[in-house]
């Protein structure tokens, strides 16, 4: 498991938010606004040697505050050339411009889950402009009832940050299908982003129990060790994780170099 960093930008400022509060007419439940630039945890992240981390345009594509959000993520990533993936707004149009700009990947959620379902025409077209090799497909989800009328509830891929919800659920049916697609997925379980109120155990075990080989990175609500534990123990190891509002560095009560240590297996907690 290795702890992977983030950046979420939101109005041109660094945030962390309720992740299932975005709305685009009345913004979001904010956390946390930094006093630092983005360009500020591009060093900081450099300089502690993790990699891997996600830069998360939170501003709806074509409008100003979504080109002050790719002004912040551009000087993030200047500080660390192929550091970060980034998401948010990404289309087939514009995505080799943010691997220009630095980035290692591009994430994608809206642009291939439309209507509802999986458009497998926009999603080649992705692999044909920048490679497998630099895609990884965001399969953030939340809990709506099950279609089988039975009272139990299952995943479902939400789009428009996080605010619609398609027909595909999270499953190893799905991860199977869509993993010659991507380099990596990536899954926030949105019902408790950004609350810092505990993980998801449940999704934990569906996606620590599928026996693929692409990598995922699990978000939302780690808020302790014992969180990070719990990932570790139901991810079997193999799921990494990433940590936001809980964090020292925005404002949170998990000393950001003690996680570093954990990742390092410097720290017994």
């Amino acid at each position: 498991m290795r702890f992977r960093p983030c950046i979420d930008i939101h109005d041109g400022k660094v945030k962390q938010i309720v992740g299932g509060s975005l709305k685009d007419t009345v913004g979001a439940d904010t956390n946390y606004v930094s006093e630092h630039g983005a360009a500020y945890f591009g060093r900081l992240y450099r300089n502690c040697n993790v990699p891997g981390g996600h830069i998360i345009l939170l501003n709806k594509a074509g409008t100003k505050e979504y080109l002050e959000d790719i002004r912040e993520a551009s000087d993030a990533m200047k500080e660390y050339p192929g550091g970060f993936m980034i998401g948010g707004g990404i289309t087939v149009e514009n995505a080799l411009e943010f691997i220009e700009l630095g980035a290692s990947h591009v994430i994608v959620t809206s642009y291939v889950f439309r209507d509802g379902i999986i458009d497998y025409d926009r999603l080649n077209a992705l692999i044909e402009k920048v490679g497998k090799d630099r895609l990884v497909l965001d399969l953030s989800c939340r809990k709506k009832a099950s279609e089988d009328g039975n009272g139990s509830q299952d995943y479902y891929i939400v789009t428009d940050r996080w605010q619609n919800y398609t027909d595909v659920k999270v499953c190893h049916e799905t991860l199977d299908e869509l993993s010659g697609y991507a380099d990596e997925f990536l899954i926030h379980g949105v019902d408790v982003e950004g609350k810092k109120s505990g993980v998801d155990k449940n999704l934990l075990q569906i996606l620590g129990s599928w026996e693929g080989s692409v990598p995922i990175t699990y978000a939302g609500g780690v808020s302790s060790f014992d969180d990070m534990d719990t990932v570790r123990e139901l991810g079997r190891d193999r799921i990494d994780v990433t940590i936001g509002s809980a964090l020292s560095i925005f404002g949170g009560d998990m000393d950001f170099n003690e996680v570093i240590d954990y990742r390092e297996g410097k720290n017994e907690v």
